[in-house]
């Protein structure tokens, strides 16, 4: 059989260990980092399969999140492509019979294009990080929230800036989402489950010095993490946020796998071209995670579509780095 002169090389095993490390460096619901790196059998590509003993089944019974989280992952893993000069085809849910495999991408191509995403995202991988932390009152720029809304929707994503009036009704319904979480044990218990020790050690979950404080004036509502228990240690000083956060939404047509998997990438490559600006992002779930507050985010003025997130966006500290687990765990066979 004679091999497409077209095609590259079989990925090495440093190649696939840099293919995994970007991926698992991808967001996820609690830092849960449910995804599983397989190569392909011609040995030119990765499949990638959701971890479902690391979902988070009460805040996310449907696995909306964990799709979303896999997705995250599937867009670094093409930007890391462009990083091995191949060119990333991404195939999502290609096997019914699999319902575990959620994308295929085949990189026996060469790379077709610099910078296929208007600039280098690969830097912004590292250096991404959730902030939990008060924003300045510094607005972010319409041209950058113009650039990020074309990023999103270059992934299928709508992403929508907040007028005043929308980001105080989500701030409301972030809240009232927040309060009946930490008053209902199995929920509290479930995010508290995925809090970690500070001593270095954990390789998922959130660190309680990633937590940040919460906002002295009750305006940004930050989730509490089950309560924070009386085991845990003293919770920092309140400290007064941005009196108005600057709120966007990511929302699809549909609401099923695909949509969720679209979100995924819509969310990182966001997210990443954010970092590169200088503008810190925080991901508020709460309200996801309840039927009713979930379907009043959705602004009627705009039409038909379901709220998959809430992105909180400003300029501040660049937040806590969290821990990932080690290339070793996330990459291997195809699980059982």
């Amino acid at each position: 059989m004679t091999l497409d002169p077209a095609l590259t090389q079989m990925l090495s095993a440093a190649d696939l260990r840099l293919l995994a490390a970007a991926g698992g460096a991808a967001p996820s619901l609690h830092n849960s980092q449910p995804w599983r790196f397989v190569p392909t059998p011609d040995g030119r590509g990765l499949a990638v399969y959701a971890d479902t003993d690391r979902s988070v089944p009460l805040a996310d019974p449907a696995g909306a999140a964990v799709h979303i989280a896999v997705g995250a992952a599937v867009f670094n893993l093409r930007v890391a492509a462009g990083r091995l000069d191949r060119e990333p085809l991404v195939r999502l849910l290609p096997d019914d019979a699999e319902p575990g495999l959620l994308a295929v991408l085949d990189l026996s191509r060469p790379a077709v294009a610099e910078a296929p995403f208007g600039r280098d995202l690969y830097p912004a991988i590292a250096a991404r990080h959730s902030s939990r932390e008060p924003f300045t009152q510094r607005d972010v720029p319409e041209a950058v929230i113009g650039e990020l809304m074309a990023a999103a929707r270059e992934e299928g994503v709508t992403l929508a800036a907040l007028e005043e009036e929308g980001v105080r009704r989500v701030q409301e319904l972030t809240a009232d989402a927040e309060r009946r979480n930490a008053a209902d044990p199995a929920r509290a218990a479930e995010s508290r489950a995925w809090l970690r020790p500070d001593d270095g050690t954990a390789e998922d979950g959130i660190p309680r010095s990633a937590l940040g404080p919460q906002d002295h004036d009750a305006r940004v509502p930050m989730r509490e993490f089950g309560g924070r228990p009386p085991e845990a240690p003293e919770q920092p000083p309140s400290q007064r946020f941005e009196a108005l956060p600057q709120l966007c939404t990511l929302s699809t047509r549909g609401d099923g796998p695909p949509d969720w998997l679209r979100t995924g990438q819509a969310l990182e490559r966001v997210w990443l071209l954010a970092t590169l600006h200088g503008v810190r992002l925080t991901v508020w779930h709460q309200a996801i995670e309840w039927p009713d507050t979930r379907w009043a985010l959705r602004d009627p003025a705009a039409g038909p579509g379901h709220v998959q997130l809430v992105l909180r966006a400003g300029y501040g500290p660049p937040g806590a780095a969290t821990p990932r687990r080690a290339v070793e765990e996330t990459l291997g066979e195809r699980p059982s």
